[in-house]
């Protein structure tokens, strides 16, 4: 828009060396397109506010929040460590200072350079917190990230508070004499520290108690610095998912790349890539990473700045499944809100064995082989089943008992005194009557 004013404005050829008036007339032609300009795309798009200050990129038309940050840089959880009146005398001073000094541990936030660092009240809060502390890493540079191994190079305990230097502290050493000079009128010397040692990458960390420091083990210092340093024994791969959401932790531990993730925890994930090639897709500068070679399958990652914005997984014989909506943005952001809210018509399916309120939700259908939304044609016909009633099963028959019923047929088996006949008996033939002598006298038998 800008170069379309200055193209209308037709003036005659000039010296290189042109007047004051001349840059004068331009500037009073191209400050009214600038504004014109700005009024325009103002008009098109809706105002987008940014506050200096904390870094907020608001939109004007809605009110509503256009970035969200990083659940890293929020507020932590308060501890619950119970501690005693009683004031931190010498000898557990010195204690506590032998205990503490070279202890490593596990960053579990960013921590940021600069002089002043971090302030960590005691069972309490952290300040800063949310926009301050992204503009303090901003600012002032990252000195340790999540998940980065740190050490307690020194340990300072004042009244009311305990102060730690991490990875050699944020300042140089004798920062003062290096700006101390000695000597008088020309005989000026060199200053009385001299040397062209590296700047610190160090932090700062401070413990602040009410009134005074208690006395504490160093156990229990331990489990009040646990929000932003863990001690425990861990591998660098369990220190750095125990600073992510479950869902993200879960799929680095399962070498699954997601859209969204940094490049650390790519690396995290599968490791160094078997081979990188940059690239240019239009005027977007891109670099991709490859893992996997055929036979086996192939991963494509596809990295912009520090993000990966495209997953391509290609497989023997298959067509290459793509991937690019971003899943890791609403998981990293500070309410842990989804990036998409969810449909106001969608219906939370609940699986397995669920308990269900029967003053509220009706009693689970019984189990059916149809399809949902399946109906036969028996439903409508006029032989359609109503409720099922219970099933009717036979009486067992009993056994007949000999004589229990006179009346009936008689029992075809045999009586009980009754003896068997035996196998190779032939029937005996029948008796034929014989007559009588004719004297009327009997046969001797």
């Amino acid at each position: 828009m800008i170069w379309l004013c200055l193209s209308q404005e037709k003036r005659p050829t000039q010296p290189v060396a042109a007047s004051a008036n001349h840059k004068s007339d331009f500037r009073r032609l191209a400050m009214p397109c600038a504004v014109a300009a700005v009024l325009i795309v103002g008009s098109a798009a809706a105002q987008i506010t940014v506050n200096t200050k904390t870094g907020t990129v608001t939109n004007g038309s809605e009110g509503s929040t256009v970035n969200t940050v990083d659940r890293r840089y929020q507020q932590i959880t308060p501890t619950h460590v119970p501690l005693t009146k009683s004031e931190l005398d010498a000898k557990t001073r010195l204690e506590l200072i032998r205990v503490l000094e070279s202890e490593q541990g596990f960053a579990m936030r960013p921590f940021p350079r600069g002089h002043k660092g971090l302030t960590l009240a005691a069972n309490g809060k952290l300040e800063p917190a949310g926009e301050g502390y992204v503009a303090m890493v901003t600012s002032e540079g990252l000195s340790a990230k999540p998940g980065d191994r740190v050490v307690l190079s020194d340990i300072k305990i004042e009244h009311s508070r305990i102060v730690f230097e991490l990875n050699g502290g944020p300042d140089r050493k004798h920062r003062f004499l290096r700006h101390v000079q000695i000597g008088m009128g020309p005989d000026v010397t060199a200053p009385v520290v001299q040397g062209d040692d590296p700047d610190p990458v160090g932090a700062r960390l401070s413990l602040t108690f009410q009134n005074h420091v208690p006395e504490l083990t160093g156990a229990e210092v331990k489990a009040l610095l646990a929000p932003l340093i863990s001690f425990d024994v861990k591998t660098p791969i369990q220190a750095f998912t125990d600073t992510l959401p479950t869902k993200l932790k879960e799929a680095i531990l399962d070498h699954h790349v997601l859209v969204g993730m940094s490049t650390d925890m790519v690396l995290f994930a599968k490791g160094q890539p078997d081979g990188k090639s940059r690239e240019m897709d239009g005027q977007m500068p891109f670099e991709e990473w490859i893992y996997g070679k055929p036979p086996k399958d192939v991963e494509f990652v596809r990295i912009n700045g520090n993000r990966v914005i495209r997953v391509e997984v290609a497989k023997m014989g298959e067509t290459p499944v793509i991937f690019t909506k971003d899943e890791v943005e609403g998981l990293m952001r500070t309410d842990g809100t989804p990036l998409e809210a969810a449909a106001p018509n969608t219906r939370v399916a609940k699986v397995g064995d669920v308990e269900r309120d029967p003053d509220k939700e009706a009693p689970a259908p019984p189990p059916s082989l149809r399809n949902p939304g399946e109906k036969l044609p028996s439903d409508n016909g006029p032989d359609k089943t109503g409720v099922m009633k219970p099933v009717q099963f036979p009486k067992p028959k009993t056994d007949p008992q000999p004589g229990a019923n006179p009346d009936g047929e008689p029992d075809a088996s045999p009586p009980a005194n009754a003896q068997p006949a035996p196998a190779d008996a032939s029937p005996p033939a029948s008796a034929k009557p014989q007559p009588p002598p004719p004297d009327g006298s009997s046969q001797p038998n």
